[in-house]
């Protein structure tokens, strides 16, 4: 059984990794691993921190242009940084995680140890799409996102005194909230280009905030948990 877990950088690494975070995420993960034999998870990690301060370096540095080697450039970025923290995290679990970490999803085969864990592909993409491809490759039906937002609302908090958090929503109405298009560090629940692909292949989505490690250990569980199911 192969469950999806796509990790905020934000939550691993909200400026340096946040070790005391890591300490208890990585407990529980190993414990909940423990009880069952049959369990796989597979992490994909965000850039967090270190991407979202390399990528405002670059904007300082060269002006912003709407040429698509300006995104690219900015997404190359953000991936290195998933790529550290993707790195980490292997290292964290270098006993039940045989596998080099993951950068291509399309490629990966196979499945040993109890861990994989991936990062950022190409541009174009954020983490959240690769975790929507590997869940497909291994036959996950949902994939579990975890970052700063606690819950889907009806609009952005921030901006509408009036927004609503949301238990559950269809991929219709997920899609029609965060559009279609992908930019570099672009900040939604579940980036755009993930939506429409985890809808077409029928995937749910829970978006939880991750910081609240026992709300995840919930979620994996199949217990009542604080989020918002998108299917």
């Amino acid at each position: 059984m192969v469950t999806v877990l796509s990790v905020g950088g934000s939550i691993v690494a909200p400026a340096l990794p946040d070790t005391k975070f890591l300490v208890g995420f990585a407990k529980m993960i190993r414990d909940w691993l423990s009880g069952d034999s049959s369990r796989k998870l597979i992490l994909v990690v965000g850039g967090g921190g270190p991407a979202r301060t390399y990528q405002q370096a670059y904007k300082t540095i060269c002006e912003q242009t709407d040429n698509q080697y300006w995104d690219e450039e900015a997404d190359w970025i953000g991936i290195t940084a998933t790529r550290l923290n993707a790195q980490l995290l292997k290292a964290v679990f270098s006993d039940i995680c045989q596998q080099e970490v993951v950068y291509d999803p399309t490629l990966v085969t196979e499945f040993a140890g109890r861990i994989m864990v991936a990062a950022g592909w190409k541009p174009g993409f954020s983490t959240d799409n690769d975790a929507v491809l590997l869940a497909e490759r291994f036959a996950a039906s949902t994939v579990v996102n975890l970052s700063n937002i606690e819950q889907v609302y009806t609009d952005d908090p921030k901006k509408n005194p009036d927004a609503k958090p949301l238990e559950k929503i269809s991929w219709e109405e997920f899609r029609k909230m965060v559009g279609d298009e992908w930019t570099p560090g672009k900040n939604t629940p579940f980036d755009p280009v993930a939506s429409r692909r985890a809808q077409q292949a029928g995937l749910t989505v829970i978006c939880a905030g991750g910081r609240d490690i026992e709300n995840t250990r919930a979620i994996l569980e199949g217990k009542p948990f604080l989020g918002t199911k998108i299917s």
